[in-house]
C-alpha cells in the first residue's frame, strides 16, 4: 500500500481566479442597489466575465486538474461519484469531482448570463425584461454558490481534508505521482495584472460602450 502525502493539485492560475471571481462575485453583489458606486459595480461585473472567459480558456490548456475532461463528466460518473460519498469511500482522484465540476460550470454559465443582462440592461435592450432577468440570474448564482460553500465544507469534514485551505495553498493529499509539476507563477501574475486593468478600465469609464 502506498501512503498518501502532501502533493500540488491547484496550480496558481486556477486558485488566482477562484479567489478574484469571490471578491468581484461579492463587490457586484455589495454595490447593486447604490447608483454612487454604480460604476464599481459595473467593474466587478465585467472583470467577474472576463475572469470567466479565462477560464474557459485555461480549461482546456491548463494544468492536469484545471482542465475540463479532468472534471466535467456524463451522468453515469456523477451518479458513481454519488454513491461513493453515499458508501462514505473517499474519491481517488484529487482534483475536482463531477457533482462539483458540474456546479462549477454552470455557476460560469450563470455568472455570463449576469454580465450579459446586465450590459443589455443599461443599454435598456427589451424595456425592464433583461433587468429583470438580471437580478433573477442573480439571486440563482447567489443560491448554487451557496450550494457551493455548503458543500466544500461537508466534503472537508467526510474527505478529512480542508478544501478550503487546498484552494490557498494549492495542495492536497494524494499518491506521489497524482501532483502537478509547475505552480504556473507567471500565468497566475498576469491574470491578476490582466484583471486590474480590466477593472481600471472600467471604473475610469475608458471603455466605450458601458453606460446609457
Amino acid at each position: 500500500m502506498i501512503n498518501k502525502t502532501t502533493i500540488l493539485v491547484w496550480d496558481v492560475p486556477t486558485r488566482v481566479f477562484h479567489w478574484l471571481l469571490v471578491v468581484c462575485f461579492a463587490g457586484a453583489w455589495l454595490t447593486a442597489e447604490s447608483e454612487r458606486l454604480q460604476m464599481i459595480h459595473y467593474a466587478f461585473g465585467y472583470s467577474a466575465c472576463a475572469l470567466i472567459l479565462f477560464r474557459v480558456v485555461w480549461g482546456f490548456v491548463g494544468t492536469r486538474y484545471a482542465r475540463f475532461t479532468q472534471f466535467v463528466k456524463g451522468p453515469a460518473e456523477m451518479w458513481k461519484h454519488a454513491k461513493t460519498l453515499l458508501g462514505n469511500h473517499q474519491d481517488a482522484n484529487p482534483g475536482h469531482n463531477p457533482l462539483g465540476g458540474i456546479v462549477m460550470v454552470g455557476l460560469m454559465l450563470l455568472i455570463l448570463l449576469i454580465g450579459l443582462t446586465g450590459y443589455l440592461s443599461v443599454k435598456e435592450s427589451l424595456g425592464d425584461l433583461m433587468s429583470e432577468a438580471h437580478e433573477a440570474i442573480s439571486s440563482l448564482a447567489l443560491a448554487v454558490v451557496a450550494i457551493h460553500v455548503a458543500a466544500a465544507i461537508m466534503m472537508s469534514f467526510l474527505q478529512k481534508e480542508n478544501l478550503v485551505k487546498a484552494m490557498v495553498d494549492g495542495k492536497k493529499q494524494g499518491l506521489p505521482d497524482q501532483g502537478i509539476r509547475y505552480p504556473q507563477y507567471v500565468v497566475g501574475g498576469l491574470l491578476i495584472l490582466a484583471s486590474g486593468y480590466i477593472f481600471y478600465l472600467v471604473i475610469s469609464g475608458s471603455l466605450p460602450g458601458l453606460t446609457q
